[in-house]
Formats: C-alpha cells, structure tokens, sequence
C-alpha cells in the first residue's frame, strides 16, 4: 500500500514538470511571435517615413538631377534634396555640348554619381560621363538631319584632320576636304602634304557627319559634303559640251584640277563661288603623257570642254577643244611606210614610240624580240634613241599604229 501511494505521488510530479516546460515553450513561442509583429511593425514604419520624407539612396553610376547652389571655373556645387549635396569637379564638368558654360545658379542639370561620399563629405559627380550619351545621340540626329555646322581643328596627320564635336573626337578624311583646303602639291611629297594639313590646326570648318558608331566610338565628319548643296545648285547651271574658262588650281600624277565660275557668277570674280573640275591626264592632251606638270603648272589659263557630270564632280578635256591629229593622219602616214620614230617608254608588252609631236606607235614585244631571240627589250633598244620603224597598221578613230622595227 505504502509502495502504490509512492507511486502515484511521483507521477503527479512528472505531470507538474512537464505542464510547466509547456508552459515554457508556449511562452516562447509567443515572445517570438510578439518579436516579430514588433519588428514587422518597426520596419513598416521606416518604410513609411521614408517614403513620407522621400529619402531616395543614390547607387554609384546613377544619373541624377540637382540645383545648382554654387559655381566656380573648378567646381560646381549641387543641391540634391534629402540626399545631401553634390559636388563636380575638374574635369568631370566638361559636358561637350558646352551648355554648362550657359548655367547659372539655380539652373538645375544632371550629372552621373562617381562616389557617394567623398573625404569632404559630398557626393561626387560626373557631369562629362552623363553627358556622353547625350552627346552621341546630338550627333546622330546632326547626321540625320544632314546638319551643317562648324567645328576646330585639333590636329593633323597624313590621313587627314583630328576634329572635336560635343566632346567627341573625330576624323576628317583628306578626301573629305573641300577643294579649298585639299593639299595639292607639285611633286605629291607626303612631308609637304602634311605640313599643308598641319596649317589648317586651330582654324574652324564647316562640315557634315557621314559616319557616326556609338560602339566603336567612331566619328567621321566631311568638308566637303557642307558645301555640296551649294555646288550642287551651281553645277545644275552646266551641262555636257560646255566650255569653260579657268585656272589651274593644282597638279597631281592623275591630272589637273582647274576652277572655274559658272555661268551665273561669271561677273563677280569671287574666289568662294568658284567651281572645280578635273582634267584627267589622258584628257590633257593628244600625245602620251608621263607627268602632267611636263605640260602644265599651277596658275595657268585654260579652257576645257565639260566631258561629263556626276553629282558635284565636273569632268573636263583640254584635248577636246585641240585639233585632233589623227584625223588627218591618212595625209601624213601610211601602212608600209618606213619612218623615223624616239622610243618614249618601254613597258612590259612593247616600246612606245614618238614618230611626231603628236603621233605615236607601239611596237609589240613580240616583234621586237622574234628576231633578237634571247635578248630583253632594254638589249634591243634604248629609251630616247630614234630608230627605224615599219608601219604595220594604222586605226585612226581609236588613235593606235602598229610598228615594226627596221633591222639595223
């Protein structure tokens, strides 16, 4: 009896301990939960008083607006709201489309975040870096808009011009250049050619965008397609077959340029309103030519025969308006004639040769070589020497004599 009482007994204090640990537990458990409201109540207001106040936090590389507060030629104060205050400095206020120049105080711009607090405890910020895309985009609606404007030369080099537009830098091809400023020089000294590039640093030009890639970063602009609507509007006043008088404003290897006034401006004498066509070497002259400036130099009077027109680019003939000496050659040579002729160039194919001022043959290679077999052309014969020739065909219209030599 003594024992089952014992017992019992001891189970009512198991009982009692467990009731009180889960208790324990269900106190626990509840705290937690009251925690948490408590946190969950807390967060959600801040994110109320934030959103109340309007705290926005900035991330590096974020592009923001402020007032301006203060303005020195070093830096630019902004005022940035519940953020704080912002500061640009040196370089980082360059902006390429030069509106920072036209700000004031008070005038409100944007800028990208560089770093949220720097040692004076400002934001520091980047007017340059927010204002490269807005750069490219100008340029690219510059171009679309075929916008003429003018820019600065910064620099030179054999290929062209080094130019600056809204900060970008970009290239102006020699080819690109008007017929103004194209380095047209004499012998074609790639060191002259430069050296006429160079001259044009620090001067500004008009010029159009004909190229332009965000990526790559490629800017090309043209000197020439500013003035094309100008020319064009003067060169819709020619036509083929017209003549016209003017000077020679450049030789090169190819041909010489010359200017001329059209019709409508013939009375002014203006230098701008001048044109420019090119005479081709092989529209120089009736004879073969090696070197234009044989036969023509820069300044000389001439008149040409507009040969053709594509766009702005004027096509002229000297030897259009000369007599042409083949048409008469009939009175002069015949096929089997034996005449005297200068050997003017050899070349792979054969030896031309002079028979006048203004006729010429070519003696084939082969009939040079057939009777010397084993011997090279130069073995044979010697350019500048005069030799006996046989006429072996005459084709007057497309300006061609076979010839043969005579056996010495």
């Amino acid at each position: 009896m003594q024992k089952n009482q014992l017992l019992d007994k001891l189970e009512d204090e198991i009982d009692k301990i467990s009731q009180t640990e889960d208790q324990r537990s269900a106190n626990v458990l509840n705290n937690l939960k009251l925690s948490d409201r408590k946190t969950k109540s807390s967060a959600s207001e801040m994110s109320e008083f934030l959103s109340a106040v309007n705290i926005t936090i900035p991330k590096v590389g974020d592009v923001i607006t402020g007032k301006i507060i203060e303005k020195t030629p070093s830096a630019i104060y902004l005022e940035l709201g519940n953020m704080g205050t912002g500061i640009v400095l040196g370089k980082e206020i360059k902006d390429g489309l030069g509106l920072v120049d036209k700000l004031k105080v008070g005038d409100y711009i944007s800028a990208t975040v560089i770093d949220l607090e720097n040692e004076d405890g400002f934001i520091e910020l980047s007017i340059r870096q927010a204002s490269i895309d807005k750069a490219w985009q100008n340029l690219q609606e510059k171009q679309e808009k075929e916008e003429v404007f003018t820019t600065k030369i910064l620099d030179a080099n054999k290929g062209g011009l080094i130019v600056e537009v809204n900060g970008i830098t970009g290239f102006l091809p020699v080819s690109q250049l008007s017929s103004e400023h194209y380095p047209r020089i004499e012998d074609g000294d790639k060191a002259k050619i430069l050296e006429k590039l160079k001259s044009l640093v620090n001067q500004e030009l008009k010029v159009k965008i004909i190229d332009t890639d965000r990526e790559t970063e490629k800017l090309i602009v043209s000197e020439k397609a500013a003035y094309s609507d100008k020319e064009r509007q003067a060169v819709s006043e020619l036509k083929v077959g017209d003549v016209v008088e003017g000077e020679i404003s450049g030789v090169v290897d190819f041909g010489a340029f010359v200017k001329f006034l059209p019709p409508s401006k013939k009375d002014t004498g203006k230098e701008e309103e001048k044109l420019e066509g090119l005479v081709h070497i092989s529209e120089l002259a009736w004879q073969l030519i090696d070197d234009p400036r044989e036969i023509i130099k820069t300044g000389d009077k001439v008149r040409c025969k507009i040969i053709g027109i594509d766009d702005t680019r004027v096509s002229l003939s000297m030897k259009a308006l000369a007599k042409d000496p083949w048409s008469e050659i009939s009175k002069r040579y015949k096929v089997g004639d034996v005449v005297k002729g200068v050997v003017k160039k050899i070349n792979h194919f054969g030896a031309f040769v002079y028979l006048d001022e203004d006729i010429h043959g070519l003696a084939h290679v082969s009939e040079l070589t057939e009777k010397n077999l084993g011997k090279s052309i130069e073995d044979i014969i010697k350019v500048g020497s005069e030799y006996q020739w046989k006429i072996l065909s005459i084709e007057p219209k497309d300006h061609r004599m076979g010839l043969s030599l005579v056996s010495m």
